[in-house]
């Protein structure tokens, strides 16, 4: 219901917005309305056409994995820590596995392996859903958990500076790991105060006192090394662990006896048939979007956040990298083209710059996330998914200005 509205309100304010300029002599406007429709229609259909392949992929590596016993040995692994999370899954359930997977590539900053890895996990959560239309408690806290963007190597923002000519590309490398970590562990406390999960478990803090340990080791490693290598260790640490994952699934089919080509067709044949399902989903959420960044409706939000803490007397240095802020829940490729857009205007290694690399490694494309996972299984009941989510980008966002300031300022 709230993404109903949101959905409404992007096309009523950016229509009154686009009369306005009309009325003030822009006739420009509403071509570029009519415009936005038009290519983002496009990209929804041209993105859902790329998933298709990279989904194949992923979901025939995963039922080689499944048929090969990898869930158990994850379900061990993990199994305590997600009894707790997810209460409705059954232990050992395919769905343990494929969202531990998704976890890994989401922290490895790698967004393509990741989507259909989602997918797969959502599509065996509904298997457990009583209402098909409306989203459990455990779909919910898995997709706020993927869109608090929790990242230990936000390799595609690092790429990014690289190319615009970054001194340092990786300097907003422990900024943004610090960031998203705080975004996930809001939507984390934020989802289990809505489901009364007890957050002082025993068995709850000893996994999320591994994990900051890590997050915390990760950092500190990272911090020992020479600038210059950091992009280079990351890029591969993150791409040998994926095609580890790949060749280990494999072998471990090959030892168990399994056939594995086979397997793997039969599950990449369910890549078709999730992409053609999230193509309306997909395209009604970047059409919406598309008109009201091209109406100028975005523009204004940002100038009145401006003068807001320009009135309260706070540093308003932060305002300049807030387009991509804004636009990351909305929309990754957005988000990205705002990033370059502001490293391009004040240089890559200007405040606004780097706080936008931040910024856009912080937190994942929440409504995209929520059109995209929650429509391949025609989920149209959201409940607090949206507000859940939403808090999560929020404090990321909050998170990424302090650290921003801390480390840049």
């Amino acid at each position: 219901m709230v993404l109903n509205y949101i959905w409404i309100a992007f096309f009523l304010i950016a229509f009154v917005v686009a009369f306005i300029k009309l009325i003030l002599g822009d006739t420009e406007v509403f071509p570029n309305l009519f415009n936005a429709t038009m290519d983002m229609a496009r990209t929804g259909f041209e993105i859902s056409l790329y998933l298709t392949g990279v989904m194949s992929l992923w979901l025939g590596i995963m039922r080689i994995g499944e048929k090969a016993g990898i869930i158990r040995i994850f379900s061990k692994l993990i199994g305590p820590f997600f009894a707790r999370l997810f209460p409705e899954i059954p232990k050992d359930h395919p769905a343990i596995g494929s969202m531990i997977m998704n976890f890994s590539a989401n922290m490895l900053g790698l967004d393509n392996a990741a989507t259909p890895l989602g997918l797969k996990t959502m599509k065996e959560m509904q298997e457990l859903n009583p209402q098909k239309d409306t989203a459990t408690n455990a779909q919910i806290m898995f997709l706020v958990l993927n869109t608090s963007g929790l990242s230990i190597i936000p390799l595609t923002v690092l790429i990014d500076r690289t190319a615009v000519g970054a001194t340092n590309p990786t300097d907003i490398f422990i900024p943004t790991m610090i960031a998203t970590f705080c975004s996930t562990i809001v939507g984390l406390v934020t989802v289990s105060l809505y489901q009364r999960i007890n957050l002082l478990d025993k068995v709850i803090l000893a996994y999320l006192g591994t994990l900051t340990l890590f997050i915390a080791g990760v950092i500190y490693y990272f911090q020992q090394l020479p600038q210059e290598q950091v992009q280079s260790v990351s890029t591969v640490a993150s791409t040998f662990i994926i095609v580890s994952v790949i060749v280990g699934f494999i072998t471990l089919g090959w030892i168990r006896k399994i056939n594995v080509y086979e397997y793997f067709i039969d599950g990449a044949k369910e890549g078709f048939t999730i992409a053609i399902k999230i193509i309306p989903y997909l395209i009604a959420i970047l059409v919406a979007i598309g008109v009201f960044r091209a109406s100028g409706a975005m523009d204004y939000v940002i100038d009145a956040i401006g003068a807001f803490f320009a009135v309260l007397g706070f540093n308003t240095d932060f305002v300049d990298a807030l387009p991509t802020a804004l636009m990351k829940p909305l929309s990754g490729g957005a988000a990205r083209g705002m990033n370059l857009e502001v490293m391009k205007t004040f240089g890559p290694d200007s405040f606004a710059g780097q706080l936008s690399s931040v910024m856009r490694g912080a937190t994942e494309t929440t409504f995209y996330v929520i059109a995209v996972y929650f429509g391949s299984v025609s989920i149209r009941k959201t409940r607090y998914a949206v507000t859940a989510g939403l808090i999560a980008d929020l404090s990321g966002v909050i998170a990424a200005i302090f650290v921003g300031y801390l480390f840049f300022h």
